[in-house]
Formats: C-alpha cells, structure tokens, sequence
C-alpha cells in the first residue's frame, strides 16, 4: 500500500500530554485573586491559543479592559503559578496510548515534529523523556503568529523536510484543526466530533489508531 503520510505534527497540550488542568488551576488562581469570573466553559475557550490571547478571553468575558503593561504583567503571573504546578507533571499526564503511538511512528521512520504555542513545551516534553521522540520543536518561542495562522505547522514540516501535504497533524483546539488545514495538511482531531467539529477525522485514545490506514490515508482507521 502507498504511504501518503511522511511525517506526523503534534500539538502538546491534551494531544501529548494532559496539562489542561494545570492551566486551569493557574488561571483559576489568578482570576480568583482578582475577583473575575473563571469556570470550565470559559477555560475551554482558552484551549489552543496563547497566553494574552487567553487573558482576553477571560477578561472579555468579564468584560474588562486592561492596559497592554497590565495584561501583560497578569500573563507573566499566571505563567508563573502554572510553572509551579508542572513541577508536579507525571507520566500519569500523557494523553493514553500517546506512547505506544510514538514508538510505532519511530519504528516506521516517521519523523515527528513537537508544534505547541506554549512556551513551556521544551520544558514539559523534558520533564517527562519525551523530546527523543521530536526531530523538531516549535514552540511559542519560534513563531509570530499563532493559530489559527498556519505557520506554527509549516515550520514544523520545513524543520522535518517534508512538504506540508504529506503531513498529518494531530490537534485538540479548533483553532489549531483550522491552522493545520490552512497549512495543507491532514489533519486528526483529538478529542470528540462535538468538540471539534471540522476536524476531518477524531480519537479519543491513539491506541485504537490502525497505522497502516493513517499512513496510506490520513485516517485513523
């Protein structure tokens, strides 16, 4: 069977590994000391894009306007409780069957490139051994525009050397399905059809993903 997929691009927060809850508890904790209106619903509008970018919505949401010196002092505190509490990260955080899936991919030569808008990503991927499973890294650190833009994931294909068409992504936001696609590439929603409704294909568990038909389709079975 043809392989059409050559490379695979994944998103870090709940793709990889589960670090939702220590965003949300970071942001809770802020949003507590300042008296804001913070629950699941609005952290979930929060899930794929980047830290200001999060603020906004929370103050948004309560509708609050800031400074641009202030959101951004209140970021970098949030980024700081968030910091203290990956401290605690375990294996026990990857996302299930994240592993085997890795593993399977490195058996086959399929590079793997790590695109996360977190500027933290380096630093979980390496408290947990994970960065010898990445070729390449884009983190928060390397782009101008987040997602929905696509270039988080076009640098991750040109850090692997493969054109965008041939890569697969795997995404938990729909922002980030809407980049991947913008990009080029095929796209695999982790998470469920009500959740990500433009993603072209969802799991919920890599394990249940056939290899064979990814690789030959960009389907996970």
């Amino acid at each position: 069977m043809r392989q059409l997929i050559r490379a695979a691009l994944f998103d870090l927060d709940g793709v990889v590994v589960f670090t939702d809850k220590y965003h949300y508890l970071g942001w809770k904790r802020l949003a507590d000391e300042q008296g804001w209106a913070f629950d699941e619903q609005v952290n979930h509008l929060c899930r794929g894009i980047p830290r200001l970018a999060s603020l906004q919505v929370i103050l948004d949401h309560n509708r609050i306007t800031l400074p641009a010196a202030e959101k951004d002092r209140l970021a970098n505190v949030k980024n700081e409780y968030y910091k203290e509490l990956l401290a605690t990260i375990t294996i026990a955080d990857v996302c299930p069957g994240v592993l085997g899936f890795l593993d399977a991919l490195a058996r086959r030569d399929v590079p793997l490139g790590l695109c996360s808008s977190s500027k933290n990503a380096g630093a979980v991927l390496d408290a947990l051994r994970l960065t010898k499973y990445f070729r390449t890294v884009v983190t928060g650190h390397d782009i101008q525009r987040a997602k929905p833009h696509p270039e988080i994931f076009l640098k991750g294909a040109a850090g692997l050397a493969v054109a965008p068409f041939f890569c697969v992504v795997f995404e938990d936001a729909e922002s980030g399905v809407a980049a991947a696609l913008c990009a080029g590439m095929h796209c695999v929603g982790v998470g469920t059809p009500a959740l990500l409704p433009n993603a072209p294909a969802t799991i919920t568990d890599f394990s249940t993903i056939d290899l064979a038909c990814l690789l030959a389709s960009a389907r996970p079975g």
